[in-house]
């Protein structure tokens, strides 16, 4: 996984006129914690951050008063009616340390014939990776599956470097199937003649 590079400044306003003042500035307001420090609070270049939380679990290089701070990502506020980031939680890390992410489940092939359905029980698999070497997804393959059918977490082959951290018996994917539904024209003549 790439690092991207940002610049930050260490933020001395604190409430909601200041955060709203950094927004219009195309800042967005954001806190480091981590490693038993004291928290940082920080604005980021908004349109930088926002293209580098495209990528899920992204690995940040942090540049505060001349200081290096590598971070991940772990919560992100956005407007529910815009989307734009409002505020950011990161995390601080080390190169060589282990941390706990959630990483994208995807599926590939076709089920078996029979109009099944596939339902996503979970679409994220909580791992322990490397800080500098964070799988972006998972992949499992469905093909041939047929209803009843059920991937475990433990039945998903994670990338090198990754373990589950999460419940390994937990249903990830499972295969239902696909229930008939009685044609509405047939269900109209049915109350017709009853009538």
């Amino acid at each position: 996984m790439a690092e991207v590079k940002l610049a930050a400044q260490v933020r001395t306003e604190f409430g909601k006129g200041a955060a709203r003042r950094t927004r219009r500035a195309n800042q967005v307001p954001a806190v480091i914690y981590g490693h038993g420090a004291e928290p940082v609070h920080v604005t980021l270049p908004g349109h930088d951050l926002m293209m580098a939380l495209k990528t899920a679990n992204v690995l940040i290089g942090l540049e505060i008063d001349g200081k290096d701070a590598l971070v991940i990502p772990k919560a992100v506020q956005r407007n529910p009616l815009k989307g734009d980031i409002e505020h950011v939680d990161l995390l601080t890390v080390k190169r060589g340390e282990k941390v706990n992410v959630e990483i994208a489940v995807h599926v590939e092939g076709d089920l078996a014939p029979g109009g099944n359905l596939l339902e996503y029980v979970q679409n994220t698999l909580l791992v322990e990776a490397e800080a500098t070497h964070i799988p972006e997804s998972v992949t499992v393959s469905v093909a041939g599956l047929d209803a009843g059918a059920s991937v475990l977490a433990k039945d998903i082959a994670l990338p090198k470097g990754a373990v589950l951290a999460g419940d390994e018996d937990a249903i990830v994917l499972q295969v239902v199937a696909a229930q008939a539904e009685e044609p509405a024209a047939e269900a109209a003549e049915g109350e017709g003649a009853e009538a």
